[in-house]
């Protein structure tokens, strides 16, 4: 369900919540067995040696958190985000900072490379997020390549599928499909969802597999740099219509607190706020590891 939620929002990756809570490789192992071997499974071993194949029970219930959370809290997040963005940002602002620590402990050996793929990645994640959104289009094949690339983001700690998709200019679109369940968009969407998660997945456990300390320095780089777009205080530069005669922004800068200019700057809410967020994802990041032991324990009794 925290995946869900940190989906939801853009600039919060929900893989990043993935790999604190320490069922980051084991998701990304899950998704990998999905393969065409199966049907040999299937043929040996029927539907039961299919789902052990798969670890069923773990992508069951870790998909229908997601699921569940993402349709109970599309709507409170879009509101939210529209009468408190300033307390909203902080909190994840908060969420984001405290990830950065628990996943680049993860690397074993600091050396150069590392080093400077930390600061590459950084740098990208940055440029990423100052790029300007492309006008809005609801065709369908958009939103099938939407899905393809935001689901590849949403695996990524530190990139934003949902941030993805506001470049893309299809997440209002489809956080109004989720809203309403527009049944067509959602096959789409989820349709392309499917392709990327199969394709790309293999991609980063083949990384993970043999380049780990690159691949982690990497992933912490795209955390940095995204706490630019979660920056909580923000001037807008443009706006623009949307289709239902509202204006959003487009455009908008980084300032600080005392220069904000678009409401109270709550600083003080804001730091507790933040304060929470990282304490969070510390409780999930030991919570993680908990759990790891009990499993590991109840495998070797």
């Amino acid at each position: 369900m925290a995946m869900g939620a940190a989906d939801i929002v853009p600039g919060v990756s929900g893989g990043t919540i993935a790999f604190i809570t320490g069922i980051y490789e084991q998701l990304l192992s899950s998704i990998n067995a999905i393969n065409f071997k199966l049907l040999n499974t299937f043929k040996e071993k029927g539907i039961r040696g299919v789902w052990e194949k798969i670890n069923g029970s773990f992508l069951f219930f870790l998909l229908m958190g997601i699921g569940i959370s993402i349709f109970s809290l599309a709507k409170l997040f879009k509101y939210l985000l529209s009468e408190y963005p300033v307390l909203v940002w902080a909190f994840f602002f908060g969420l984001v900072f405290g990830s950065i620590f628990l996943v680049g402990r993860q690397i074993k050996t600091v050396n150069y490379k590392n080093v400077f793929a930390f600061f590459c990645a950084s740098i990208l994640a940055y440029f990423i997020t100052t790029l300007t959104p492309v006008k809005a289009s609801e065709g369908y094949l958009i939103i099938f390549f939407s899905g393809m690339i935001a689901i590849i983001a949403m695996i990524l700690p530190g990139i934003s599928g949902s941030f993805i998709l506001v470049l893309l200019g299809t997440y209002e679109l489809v956080l109004r499909a989720i809203s309403s369940f527009d049944i067509s968009v959602i096959a789409v969407f989820t349709l392309g969802a499917i392709l990327g998660l199969l394709s790309f997945s293999r991609l980063l456990k083949w990384t993970l597999d043999h380049y780990f300390d690159l691949s982690i320095s990497i992933l912490t780089g795209f955390l940095m740099g995204s706490l630019n777009k979660i920056w909580p205080w923000k001037k807008t530069i443009s706006t623009a219509l949307n289709r239902h005669g509202e204006m959003v922004p487009i455009v908008q800068k980084n300032v600080w607190p005392h220069n904000y200019m678009e409401g109270e700057p709550q600083l003080i809410w804001a730091i507790m706020l933040a304060f929470l967020g990282a304490l969070i994802i510390f409780g999930l990041f030991k919570w993680g590891q908990a759990s790891e032991r009990r499993a590991k324990s109840i495998t070797y009794s």
